[in-house]
């Protein structure tokens, strides 16, 4: 199923609208919580130390789920890439236990796999 320009635009616009809002949204909520009052820090305080501990694993794991959500097909590696750089991703993290280092590397293997495989075996 082909998406029209004008969808594609639109869809565009309103995704890019959503991460500007997503990454807007935590400096409104906490820009002054260094001038709040004590009580008031005691009960943002909470709320903050979640989100800090909760947002990088999640948005890793969208970020996974993306990658390996795409269909397989006959062709190597279209379809399996995610699969392949996830793995390798999570075999970088075991060895080096550095969330940096494995998603760099993680992402350096996706793009070999998707730039440099299909001109060898294609």
């Amino acid at each position: 199923m082909m998406v029209s320009i004008s969808s594609a635009l639109i869809l565009t616009i309103l995704m890019g609208g959503v991460i500007f809002f997503c990454r807007v949204l935590p400096f409104l909520f906490f820009r002054d919580r260094q001038d709040v009052s004590p009580a008031s820090r005691e009960r943002f305080g909470p709320l903050l130390e979640f989100v800090e501990k909760l947002v990088p694993p999640v948005a890793m794991t969208v970020l996974a789920f993306n990658a390996i959500s795409v269909p397989f097909t006959t062709d190597f590696p279209q379809g399996r890439s995610g699969f392949i750089a996830a793995g390798f991703t999570a075999l970088v993290h075991l060895w080096k236990r550095n969330s940096l280092f494995s998603i760099c590397g993680g992402t350096l293997a996706y793009m070999f796999i998707e730039a440099v495989l299909p001109k060898l075996f294609g």
